[in-house]
């Protein structure tokens, strides 16, 4: 084994191979940007090494300053983690020239799988099945054009060198490709440094099933069974589960045995997984119909691994470090087993209702449920940030991973609910209570997957309040009264109980929830009790402080709730899902002007990409105006409504402020 590793990358992956790595007594290395100089995984290491700035491509993709820092700390292998430098080959050709263990395949593995068009071209000649496309090196566009036309619409454009739902644009007709394909371009130079793509049939709404594999040094093959990974949005996975449900074993063995055909043909080492897209032509009941097709090929360890952990009772880091140091596979095929189910939901930074733009912030809240790290166990919490840390633009967006097993996938299901339920993250928005929306749902529940189910289910998953106004607002006065209690002593003068010697005292609060405002009186009565009214919901108010929170009875209701508080927003979270309410203080808002119409601001921090309009056009409401970059990703800011575009207040290329205003319309006269 391994004396000393490096780990090429950040965050909690970092944190995930240093656990594995502590356990085996192997010391470790981290390297950090300016934006990490305080980061969890920097803590979580041995040693440290600045490597560059903030931006990836001063710091996590300068390879030599990697292996630079590798050679002088003494470290003998170099684990690239997942994304970043993983799958790329010359960063595994430069490590193996200093005289370094690349932990995963080697370079030859990673050009002939990293590649999607040239692995769907090896995949073809071994007989694999393969969805209908282009995948030649001829990249014109005319002739991209004319191959999405011929293939016929809709079709997929999918970076090459591509990974994570990055450089992936799905084209519906045949006047939009021009547009999709530029864009997926530009997404796909700034994240793999490549902009060669290539085309197919886009399947719609199948299922997303992949099986993992690993390979030895000395020829030996087995795959850990398969994860179904089916709930993405923007082509990003969302929820992971295993094993995959309605698999048959027949269907099991046939997947895994092309995979780890697939894998032999490259002389493949260390873990990788084969994905797969799934039709069911028969129907969800007929899983003996299920057709599948390769799709690609992962040259890593994937962000969803602790699924096949957990179901395999395996640690696949150590796997990889054993293997990586020469040792054979720890098992043979007929000694891997399955046991019960297991889920993973990805915690990002994120307004799922707002089109899942990704948020940054501070972590002034992160409540985490009683877990495990980096470990089998029924529930485990894997991550790479505290509480104060900054979700900043330059890196993905996602903050944690959230893993249950049980016996059953409707254990697991109920595991994960009320870890998430648990989980309280204030500072930035989230899609935890969207993931709550996700598992509740009848078609997510009855294992009615495929890529399709958000869009379809989008009625019962997003603008979904599960927190009425009366609960919310009952919960702040609660938590004001609970702090105004906490102030209190000995003097009679500092009591607020609101008693009176005549009469009795209302208190009024007024609130804003859910785009209205409202007034509420509490009523301090002579025996000590309250009487809440909000809006035409009024009855007795009684809660006790306990540690674990707020013990609180309204309105028919009792339920245990957390409140915290960040300036006027009281972010409340209870069992049957999270709100935030606002305390207004009405002469702090007297007189104060409407929203302006005709503003439009950058939705999250990052870079002009290019405008669509110049000043003086006259532009349609929902017209394309100008496209952003933040967190590796492309978003377009449209019109809100008719007008006339007044200025540009940016060029291309500037790096803007969360907030900042874009460029100016006047409004359409009506």
């Amino acid at each position: 084994m391994f004396t000393k590793i490096l780990i090429a990358n950040r965050g909690e992956i970092a944190c995930r191979v240093a656990a594995t790595a502590r356990r085996l007594g192997v010391k470790t290395v981290a390297v950090y940007s300016d934006a990490d100089a305080n980061a969890k995984h920097v803590a979580a290491c041995d040693e440290f090494v600045h490597i560059g700035g903030s931006a990836p491509q001063d710091s996590y993709l300068r390879w030599q300053r990697i292996i630079d820092a590798a050679l002088a700390t003494g470290a003998q292998a170099v684990h690239p983690g997942y994304g970043f430098l993983s799958e790329n080959e010359d960063f595994a050709k430069a490590c193996a020239a200093a005289g370094l263990v690349f932990i995963g395949p080697p370079a030859s593995a990673i050009q002939a799988m990293g590649l999607k068009a040239e692995s769907k071209q090896l995949m073809d000649k071994a007989g694999v099945p393969l969805v209908p496309g282009y995948h030649g090196t001829a990249q014109g566009t005319a002739l991209l054009q004319h191959e999405a036309d011929h293939i016929g619409y809709p079709v997929l454009i999918k970076a090459s060198a591509g990974g994570g739902g990055k450089g992936m644009r799905v084209v519906d007709r045949s006047e939009d490709f021009k547009a999709a394909l530029e864009s997926c371009q530009r997404e796909a130079i700034n994240s793999f440094g490549s902009d060669v793509v290539l085309i197919e049939k886009y399947v719609q709404n199948p299922r997303h099933i992949e099986i993992q594999v690993f390979g030895d040094t000395q020829g030996n093959y087995v795959y850990l069974f398969e994860r179904d990974c089916s709930v993405q949005r923007r082509h990003q996975k969302v929820l992971e589960e295993a094993p995959a449900p309605g698999m048959t074993p027949e269907l099991r063995r046939a997947m895994g045995e092309v995979a780890v055909a697939a894998a032999r043909a490259v002389a493949y080492v260390g873990a990788g997984t084969v994905e797969f897209i799934v039709e069911h032509p028969g129907g969800y009941g007929r899983p003996e119909d299920m057709r599948f097709y390769f799709m690609e090929m992962n040259t890593r360890l994937q962000v969803e691994h602790p699924v096949t952990e957990a179901i395999t009772g395996l640690d696949l880091v150590e796997w990889q470090l054993r293997v990586a140091c020469g040792e054979p596979l720890p098992l043979r095929q007929d000694q891997l087993r399955i046991t019960g189910h297991a889920i993973e939901a990805r915690i990002c930074a994120e307004t799922p209702d707002n089109n899942f733009l990704p948020a940054t912030g501070r972590l002034d809240v992160y409540h985490k449920p009683a877990h495990s790290s980096f470990a089998v166990s029924p529930v485990r919490f894997d991550d790479g940030v505290r509480q104060g840390d900054v979700i900043s633009p330059f890196y993905d967006s996602m903050v944690a991973k959230l893993i249950v097993h049980g016996d059953t996938r409707e254990q697991a299901l109920a595991q994960l609910d009320t870890a998430l339920a648990q989980t309280h993250i204030v500072g930035l928005s989230t899609n935890v209570q969207f993931l709550r929306h996700v598992l509740q749902s009848d078609a997510f529940a009855q294992a009615l997957l495929d890529t399709g189910l958000i869009p379809r289910e989008a009625a019962v998953l997003f603008h979904q309040e599960r927190v009425g106004l009366a609960l919310a607002a009952a919960a702040d006065v609660a938590q004001t009264l609970i702090d105004e209690r906490a102030t209190e002593t000995a003097d009679p003068f500092s009591k607020t109980d609101g008693w009176r010697s005549h009469g009795v005292f209302t208190r009024r609060f007024v609130f804003a929830f859910g785009g209205q405002q409202v007034l509420a009186g509490l009523t301090y009565l002579h025996d000590g009790a309250l009487s809440l009214q909000v809006g035409e919901t009024a009855g007795v108010l009684s809660f006790t402080a306990t540690p674990q929170g707020i013990d609180l009875q309204f309105g028919g209701q009792r339920l245990l709730v957390n409140v915290y508080r960040k300036g006027e927003v009281a972010h409340i979270f209870t069992a049957h899902g999270a709100t935030q309410i606002i305390s207004i203080d009405l002469l702090l808002h007297a007189g104060e002007a409407p929203a302006e119409v005709g503003r439009l601001t950058a939705p999250m921090p990052g870079k002009v990409v290019s405008f669509a309009v110049q000043a003086g056009e006259t532009v349609k409401k929902g017209q394309a105006l100008a496209v952003m970059d933040a967190m590796k990703m492309e978003h377009t800011i449209t019109a809100p409504v008719d007008g006339v575009v007044a200025e540009l207040l940016y060029a291309p290329g500037d790096q803007v402020v969360e907030g900042a205003e874009l460029l100016r319309l006047t409004v359409a006269a009506v």
